[in-house]
């Protein structure tokens, strides 16, 4: 507790725990979760045998030099819901959690180039990456896991780890189109993760395999560790979909979509103007980034017709929000200006992953939207399922401070109109 007393709100909320801005060797407010969630050993020993998702893990720790390893439940069955965000939206926390601290992570040192020729180990996580549902696998420990739930911002949960002995699979089921793409070495990662997208692959899955050092050209595969693995599949993908969204036409009117979901209370402004995008998050006091904070903390990202160049710096769920709007935009045949406003309160007791963003804003954009002549009639709206006020966002978004200063020169030039008249 006293490494959090003199922690600063807004620091915290850049850095999420992944900068260690505030210059200690551990984030203490990861830590302290952590240490909530754990509790005795009791049920695990060195050995365990379970149906895997198929789930595995690239770590980044040490990076190049890196962990991989399974990821195993230690009962049988259908287990496919334990590794598949896809499948998680309507869920509580308390039930994700769950899933994750069911699966064991086998732990064993890997060079990133390694995927370049993968040893014995890799080789078969490769293959169980392409399995189409779950495998029988068994693993032994050189130590009894450590029970404890890792957290971060970017990826969902990981459970209990130990060193990996051995491990061994059954027979797997592999995805034809996931084996099609791994085979051809003469692709680009971008490419093939952008064709099984198209084929129809689940996001979660592509992410799992791509991290792997699955794809690409065979002299440039290597391992990414999951959590950037994460990221970088929802910005390639979004970037696509973008660039062929940039050549329809845009709206005839302001939509205005609303969402709540985990604590979380999410609103979408559609403009009727040519693409550019922003992403602005409100972590409310008491929540996971704010805990000491006496107001919201509004931080956020906004990109141009023209796109940007540098790594927004709210994190990734700026691309995973980008790849929900770009997907529904596609859908439609149009483009526009999109905005999405995300509050997070109290009830979002930890943070789950960028996929708990990315679905979000799917089931967002599903919804029947309101439309609009104007965009401060579409912002009244979007208010009164928002709690900040239009002052506190407009402060954060030059999406908003545009709109409201175009209505004014627009409205100056018509006085000025009537005048001469």
């Amino acid at each position: 507790m006293n490494l959090l007393k003199n922690s600063n709100s807004k620091l915290c909320l850049i850095c999420r725990g992944g900068k260690l801005l505030c210059g200690k060797i551990r984030c203490p407010v990861i830590a302290k979760a952590e240490a909530l969630l754990k509790f005795e050993t009791t049920i695990y020993n060195r050995s365990i045998q379970g149906s895997t998702p198929p789930a595995v893990f690239v770590g980044r720790i040490g990076y190049p030099k890196i962990n991989i390893g399974p990821m195993i439940p230690p009962f049988f069955g259908d287990t496919e819901i334990l590794d598949t965000p896809e499948l998680w939206m309507g869920k509580k926390i308390e039930d994700i959690l769950d899933y994750r601290f069911s699966l064991i992570r086998g732990k064993s040192r890997s060079d990133i180039f390694e995927a370049q020729n993968p040893g014995k180990l890799l080789g078969e996580l490769q293959e169980l990456a392409m399995g189409k549902k779950p495998v029988d696998t068994e693993a032994t420990f050189k130590k009894k896991p450590t029970r404890v739930l890792a957290l971060n911002e970017y990826s969902q949960p990981f459970g209990p780890s130990a060193p990996l002995k051995t491990f061994k699979t059954t027979n797997v089921s592999v995805d034809s189109r996931i084996e099609k793409n791994f085979n051809d070495t003469d692709m680009t990662a971008s490419d093939s993760i952008y064709s099984l997208y198209n084929a129809g692959v689940l996001i979660t899955r592509i992410q799992r395999t791509f991290s792997l050092g699955m794809f690409g050209l065979s002299k440039r595969r290597k391992l990414v560790p999951t959590r950037w693995g994460i990221t970088a599949v929802d910005s390639t993908l979004s970037k696509r979909l973008v660039k062929e969204i940039k050549q329809l036409p845009t709206i005839d009117e302001y939509q205005v979509f609303t969402f709540t979901n985990i604590g979380n209370i999410y609103a979408a402004i559609f403009i009727p103007e040519r693409w550019s995008f922003e992403w602005i998050e409100a972590w409310y006091p008491k929540t996971f980034w704010n805990l000491l904070g006496q107001s919201p903390e509004l931080m956020g990202d906004f990109e141009p017709y023209e796109g940007r160049s540098k790594y927004a710096s709210v994190g990734g769920c700026y691309y995973s929000a980008r790849l929900a709007l770009a997907e529904k935009l596609k859908k439609d045949r149009r483009q526009a200006t999109g905005l999405i406003l995300r509050e997070i309160h109290p009830e979002y007791i930890l943070p789950v992953g960028v996929w708990n963003v990315r679905e979000s804003i799917r089931e967002l954009l599903k919804t029947k939207p309101m439309k609009f002549d104007t965009f401060p009639k579409a912002m009244s709206h979007a208010l009164k399922v928002l709690t900040i006020p239009a002052n506190g966002w407009a402060g954060n978004s030059k999406i908003m401070r545009d709109a409201l200063f175009q209505k004014k020169i627009s409205q100056y030039f018509h006085r000025s109109k009537d005048e001469i008249s």
